[in-house]
């Protein structure tokens, strides 16, 4: 009887419970080589390759793309070759590859987790993590990590960001001219594919049908759905029923960023004790035209170094609170797949052109979803931007063990009071939340004052 060996979903290297299978790159009964890759799953953070752990034929693939699988759930079965070199103990790489540990598994006594985002990164560090994981595709063995290289599927060179880009936005691969080194598909190869439609997936023209072919051979165009209106075609008004009556629309399974910013949203309600200050920033004594987010993060600064207990964490189960001597900003990106936030390091020791540089940096990581795990976690303080697109004050929502986020609303023109009558300033509105666990009232109302202050300076 041949030796069946069933491979689980490993801990993809973020803490997270689950992934969601992008692209098998073998289907069932192929054969495959050890750490070739096996399919593409995508988290709350990235798209990775995962590798064969053997060399064999593949028996069964659990999951079509789209499925959701859980961590330590079966992902493929495969039956390794008896001939072939494997890896010694496929299946005991430093990796935990098995079923999940059951929810009353005691933990390590040096486990010392750390929850750091801002609507919608959680990230779990343990320290001497028993399950190392595999991160963007690599596979542990010992202490040697596998760095991922774009893999040749198909003939078509590409990392799993840039499949996982190009299912997305239906284009063929196989036709995209390759721009990057050594004949590799780039980000930007596949997103002028879609603009100018020159590999559209299907776009193949079609065999024509012999004039002598049956008529039924020939395929059936869609029709067009009617025209709805009040009126029936008797000229009736149209009855209609309430909303709770039909529901029109499919429900969607929330998966990666979406999935993740679901569950961290929910912590956050249940743990936090926000409470929400606004005021509006008066930037009239400006001096020529300023970088806004770069005068943003120098005033967030400056508030943490006036006034520290909005610069912490807080471990709400042990009631401790941690100052930071740094300022790590994590700053909220918008994406079509969700919200990422990645940390602007050291801040504090920034100057503008600085950044201007590491807000490009970060961003340009998240349009590609190359950005490391950690780069998404352990920022001390938040700023949600918001008014880049509409709105003046908010309430953000604080995430542990972080204390405090700023919201910056929309630019406007307010009619301000000054001696001797009035004047027209430029103003931003700001919202300030904090949790109330953490810091008192009048720490955030000093530390309001000290980032508008900062504001309202000439340059």
């Amino acid at each position: 009887m041949a030796d069946i060996k069933t491979f689980h979903l490993p801990d993809l290297g973020e803490g997270l419970p689950d992934a969601t299978i992008v692209e098998w790159h073998v289907k069932e009964g192929d054969y495959i080589k050890l750490d070739a890759p096996l399919c593409s799953m995508e988290t709350a953070k990235a798209v990775v390759d995962v590798p064969s752990p053997y060399t064999g034929t593949v028996k069964k693939l659990y999951g079509a793309p789209g499925d959701i699988i859980e961590t330590g759930s079966a992902l493929a079965d495969f039956e390794p070759d008896p001939n072939a070199k494997q890896r010694a103990e496929a299946e005991a790489t430093g990796h935990h590859h098995g079923p999940k540990k059951s929810v009353g598994s005691p933990a390590p006594d040096n486990a010392n987790k750390v929850v750091a985002s801002d609507e919608g990164g959680e990230v779990e560090a343990k320290a001497d993590r028993e399950d190392e994981g595999t991160v963007v595709g690599a596979m542990v063995s010992g202490s040697h990590v596998h760095v991922e290289q774009a893999a040749s599927i198909g003939g078509v060179k590409a990392v799993p960001a840039v499949r996982a880009l190009a299912k997305k936005l239906k284009v063929d691969l196989a036709r995209v001219r390759p721009s990057g080194a050594d004949g590799v598909v780039t980000m930007q190869d596949v997103k002028n594919a879609a603009a100018n439609g020159s590999a559209a997936l299907g776009a193949a023209p079609a065999r024509a049908v012999p004039a002598s072919a049956g008529r039924h051979l020939a395929p059936e165009l869609p029709q067009p759905e009617p025209a709805r209106t009040p009126v029936s075609l008797a000229g009736k008004p149209v009855r209609t029923a309430p909303p709770s009556v039909q529901a029109s629309g499919q429900p969607e399974q929330l998966k990666g960023v979406r999935r993740n910013m679901a569950r961290v949203m929910a912590e956050a309600h249940a743990n936090v004790v926000p409470t929400t200050l606004v005021d509006d920033a008066d930037l009239h004594a400006w001096i020529g035209k300023q970088d806004i987010t770069a005068r943003l993060i120098r005033a967030i600064v400056a508030a943490c170094k006036a006034v520290p207990a909005l610069n912490a964490w807080f471990d709400g189960k042990n009631l401790t609170r941690t100052l930071h001597p740094h300022v790590d900003i994590g700053i909220a990106v918008d994406t079509e797949d969700g919200l990422f936030v990645p940390a602007l390091r050291n801040a504090d020791v920034l100057d503008g052109a600085g950044v201007r540089a590491a807000i490009k940096r970060l961003r340009s990581q998240v349009e590609d979803r190359s950005i490391p795990a950690s780069e998404l976690s352990g920022y001390t303080i938040s700023l949600s931007n918001f008014g880049m697109f509409a709105g003046r004050y908010a309430t953000p929502v604080v995430v542990p063990p972080t204390v405090a986020i700023i919201g910056a609303g929309k630019l406007c023109h307010d009619v301000v009071a000054v001696m001797g009558g009035i004047e027209v300033h430029r103003r931003m509105p700001i919202s300030l939340t904090f949790d109330h666990r953490a810091a008192t009232g009048g720490e955030a109302a000093r530390f309001l004052k000290a980032l508008l202050d900062d504001l309202g300076l000439p340059n």
